[in-house]
């Protein structure tokens, strides 16, 4: 797995995945950047301590405050929690499946409670690899193209935010551009 352990964000002409214009891990230069794209990027704490062992109910009940706020901010309805890990079925082919350019009908909104992961967002000529760690939430707009890449040995758990989870589904683009940029390695 990558041995990046802090936010990170990378900027790309979207033509040029070879060069990053920007190369940065301070926490508010990445949100300054992201947020001037209006995609969301914030650091969370927890209200209660928690374990690679702990539970979906658990998980949710350390970050209530912050997941009601944004229910009343954005209408969000659900949250859930996802845990991937090199023992989840299928891995491979999962990663490749979200390694391809693609929008949602509605935001995509991630939590990182623990582990790493990395989403690529193409807006405005750019792409933006935002690498998020524990702590990190990243909102992705509905409709915004982008990839996300978990690496080949995941271990993350994240909340996922919903206004309908049963319309959360990928729109892919058929643009290759996912092919390159650098992998989460």
């Amino acid at each position: 797995m990558n041995a990046t352990l802090t936010s990170t964000l990378r900027v790309y002409d979207e033509k040029d995945g070879a060069r990053a214009l920007v190369d940065t891990t301070d926490r508010a230069e990445i949100a300054r950047i992201l947020n001037a794209e209006k995609i969301s990027f914030e650091r969370w704490g927890a209200s209660a301590p928690l374990t690679a062992a702990s539970g979906q109910d658990e998980i949710l009940a350390a970050y209530a405050g912050d997941i009601k706020r944004l229910k009343d901010d954005f209408g969000y309805t659900t949250a859930d929690v996802i845990r991937v890990t090199k023992e989840t079925p299928n891995v491979p082919a999962l990663r490749q499946k979200f390694l391809k350019e693609h929008t949602h009908s509605e935001d995509e909104v991630r939590f990182f409670v623990e582990g790493s992961a990395s989403f690529y967002l193409r807006t405005g000529g750019k792409v933006y690899q935002a690498i998020c760690t524990r702590g990190d939430l990243i909102g992705v707009p509905a409709n915004t193209t982008h990839w996300f890449d978990m690496g080949p040995a995941p271990e993350f758990a994240a909340i996922r935010l919903f206004v309908n989870p049963e319309g959360w589904v990928a729109n892919f683009t058929g643009d290759d551009i996912a092919s390159r940029f650098p992998k989460y390695e």
